[in-house]
């Protein structure tokens, strides 16, 4: 019998922590599909695909526009996925204040880092296969239990809405499929989000996010860092 190749789609591998996973997966030899939101690859990733000698290819989604979804769903209809990794996100509007956010602000980013995800996770929900991984880019800041501090309120706001959709996926549409769901806190990445003052790079973040999500568990439901250290919700 052939060896299984493990294949992962991952949502939102133009740049960034997404594309660094897209390359870690790809280096141990699973098969990569990294989505971009237009037709147009960005260099980093176009020179990716050329040197994984086949485990990288590309495709178009915007996660934001529900006929776009649509038709990735289509184009991967056959596809079966042994991890759909949801990694698109925004930071917000730069004031990330709830006295100065307008409705359409407020609107664009809960939509792209907590309804499109787990819109996807339902679209895509039987592409996954038994004894697969459904995981979501979270952040630690999207803890209401470790919101010591506040800062960065909307985007706080944005990511525990993730968490709180998460939950409710699993409790209800995920609830009789084999899967395992994680949510990830990357840990504090030199990304263009993350900033220049970041203290980890993106090989270290996505070398443990592989780990991670390599690792055997048996719960349906975590909420992880890059460590694999359990947060709280």
């Amino acid at each position: 019998m052939a060896e299984h190749i493990r294949t992962a789609l991952i949502v939102g591998a133009s740049r960034g922590l997404g594309l660094g996973l897209a390359v870690e997966l790809a280096r141990r030899g699973w098969q990569v599909i990294a989505t971009v939101r237009t037709a147009e690859v960005p260099a980093g990733l176009a020179s990716a695909v050329a040197k994984s000698a086949g485990h990288i290819s590309t495709a178009v989604v915007d996660v934001d526009s529900i006929p776009s979804v649509d038709a990735l769903v289509a184009t991967l209809s056959r596809r079966k996925l042994d991890l759909l990794l949801i990694n698109a996100g925004v930071a917000g509007p730069r004031h990330q204040s709830v006295e100065e956010v307008t409705s359409s602000e407020l609107a664009a980013l809960l939509t792209t880092n907590a309804i499109a995800p787990v819109r996807i996770a339902r679209r895509l929900l039987p592409n996954v296969m038994d004894g697969g991984c459904i995981a979501f880019m979270s952040s630690r800041m999207g803890s209401v239990a470790d919101n010591l501090s506040g800062g960065m309120d909307l985007y706080r706001a944005s990511k525990a809405a993730l968490n709180s959709l998460t939950r409710s996926f699993v409790a209800t549409v995920a609830h009789d499929h084999k899967v395992t769901v994680l949510t990830l806190h990357p840990g504090w990445v030199r990304t263009d989000m993350g900033g220049a003052a970041a203290p980890l790079s993106i090989a270290e973040s996505v070398s443990g996010l592989a780990d991670v999500i390599e690792a055997p568990s048996t719960a349906k439901h975590r909420f992880l860092d890059y460590q694999g250290a359990e947060l709280p919700w």
